[in-house]
């Protein structure tokens, strides 16, 4: 996590961007409107690409939170080994041949301890960008909790431009 590279004013979709650059391989972001049996996220990783479904219609906040949780699944290794669940694909991207999709992650339960991996992760990147963007800067004496439980630096965060 320490050594991950975090786009300067922090945003989402650029952070996606530079994990597919670092990663060689594209992810497109695909907005839907929600569905109430349907995930609120997806990854789908296909052989030319990984896709991140993710809802139009939430507030952006909620939006930033399931592109970098679908994100942390990739970060993770998550995708390498998932099983399909193409109902769900198929229900969001009807026009997307089931052949075509190799692995599907849904973010509907949290019991499961790839999707507590992924929320975990989602929330580390989201707590670095808070103390990357604090002022005055983060004092040893003012690290939080969830600093010394994870054994961050006292060292202020690296920023990536």
């Amino acid at each position: 996590m320490a050594d991950l590279e975090l786009p300067d004013p922090f945003d989402a979709v650029a952070f996606v961007r530079l994990l597919a650059v670092r990663r060689g391989r594209p992810i497109e972001l695909i907005p839907v409107t929600a569905r109430p049996t349907l995930p609120c996220g997806l990854l789908i990783t296909t052989d030319r690409a990984d896709c991140i479904v993710y809802l139009a219609d939430t507030t952006p906040l909620h939006q930033q939170h399931i592109l970098l949780h679908e994100a942390a699944h990739l970060l993770c290794g998550h995708h390498e080994n998932a099983e399909a669940r193409l109902g769900a694909a198929q229900a969001l991207l009807p026009s997307l041949s089931g052949a075509l999709v190799t692995r599907v992650l849904g973010r509907t339960v949290y019991a499961e301890p790839q999707e507590q991996e992924a929320e975990l992760v989602a929330s580390l990147i989201l707590h670095r960008v808070q103390r990357q963007d604090a002022w005055p800067p983060v004092t040893p004496s003012q690290l939080s909790w969830t600093d010394s439980v994870f054994g961050l630096s006292d060292a202020p965060p690296r920023r990536h431009v």
